[in-house]
């Protein structure tokens, strides 16, 4: 069976959606000598996904330091690639950025090792990145493969540029939602780390008075995004710790017009919230613990869904839009 190495790239960067905020979620595969070497970019600021999967190959046949920045990575590959990777063939999910920014041009240390050749899921959408794909075909063969995969991938990402906002529920395997904690600990943190890259979070009224949270993303010593109660009673006990925390700040309203003030919005609540909020939801993101069955009332949808995409981690994460 012939491998589908854009769909490893794909998955590779789908265990990072949303953490890369504001960048998109990406992910490459080199193939050299015969071997498969998979990365994708983590967070913004760090290296992209072209650099990570070169640097990692690189470091598997030749003894390399230990570098983590873009700019001394690429500085390291231009002087010591010695055309090593001019047999390799690259898969990225779009198209290598062509600026400086946080980081230099992938365009640029793909150019200088100049594989074999290069297989792009999608083209950049935003016209200021774009330029590799030109940059790459005057050293090698590139073929853009505008696979829906690949924009499946980058949506948040095209979105975010005005507003997008996902829903996050957290299930036991059999679809109850209530109760408590209900996933396990590194998803828990996972949610913390996306917490952390949020502009806002909006939640139900009666979720505040019961709960009592805190919805910050301490877990990770991270933020605290700001916060929409929706909610038409205003009367709510002020020593809950959500509106305790420094930083921030926490509104109520029936109203959903604060949302346009923010890029990165995530829904956390139950069905009477998300009935109410469909018609904001971009995506829905399901976090469920596989090895849990709860006896009690399970959540129940009003529509069918398309699922995205799925990725097994300690939980299983269930990307989806109606």
């Amino acid at each position: 069976m012939e491998i589908d190495y854009l769909q490893l790239a794909i998955d590779e960067a789908w265990k990072y959606q949303f953490l890369t905020y504001p960048n998109p979620a990406v992910g490459a595969v080199l193939i050299v000598k015969n071997k498969v070497f998979i990365s994708a970019h983590k967070k913004a600021g760090l290296p992209h996904a072209e650099v990570n999967v070169i640097y990692e190959a690189y470091k598997h046949f030749f003894k390399a330091p230990d570098l983590t920045t873009s700019n001394d990575i690429h500085n390291f590959l231009y002087q010591n690639h010695n055309n090593f990777f001019n047999d390799a063939i690259l898969y990225v999910t779009l198209e290598p950025c062509n600026h400086y920014g946080k980081t230099p041009p992938c365009s640029l240390l793909i150019e200088k090792i100049k594989p074999k050749k290069v297989y792009i899921g999608l083209k950049d959408p935003i016209s200021s990145h774009s330029g590799g794909i030109e940059r790459l075909r005057k050293v090698t063969k590139v073929e853009v493969l505008n696979d829906k995969r690949c924009f499946d991938l980058i949506e948040p990402f095209i979105k975010w540029q005005n507003r997008f906002v996902f829903f996050k529920f957290a299930f036991s395997l059999n679809g109850v939602y209530e109760g408590g904690y209900i996933t396990k600990k590194n998803s828990l943190k996972w949610v913390h780390k996306v917490r952390d890259k949020l502009d806002l979070i909006v939640i139900g009224g009666n979720t505040v008075r019961i709960d009592r949270p805190t919805l910050d993303s301490r877990l990770v010593n991270g933020k605290a995004p700001d916060i929409l109660i929706y909610s038409k009673n205003d009367k709510f006990d002020r020593n809950i710790p959500l509106f305790k925390v420094k930083n921030r700040k926490v509104f109520i309203s029936d109203n959903l017009d604060i949302l346009d003030n923010y890029k990165f919005i995530m829904i956390e609540g139950g069905e009477k919230l998300y009935q109410a909020l469909q018609n904001v939801i971009d995506m829905k993101l399901f976090i469920i613990n596989q090895n849990r069955i709860i006896q009690r009332n399970n959540f129940k949808f009003n529509e069918s869904l398309d699922i995205i995409h799925i990725t097994q981690l300690d939980d299983m994460f269930l990307f989806a839009r109606s």
